[in-house]
């Protein structure tokens, strides 16, 4: 049982690594805090959903890049 992986092992480090970048980013850049909050997001989801292997959005649009 557990969560059923839809993202190939490329698909994953590219979303670690993007995300880590971009929470890495929030600290350096100086913008508004809506759009640093937003970067800060994006990234944790991307991290998130790169560790876990499964993306909901995937999910809802039936895409599925693992096997």
């Amino acid at each position: 049982m557990g969560i059923e992986r839809n993202e190939s092992t490329t698909d994953r480090f590219i979303r670690i690594i993007i995300g880590g970048i971009l929470v890495l980013a929030t600290s350096y850049i100086s913008m508004s805090t809506v759009l640093l909050f937003i970067l800060l997001i994006v990234g944790l989801f991307l991290m998130l959903t790169g560790l876990a292997g499964f993306c909901p959005l995937y999910k809802l649009l039936g895409i599925r890049t693992g096997k």
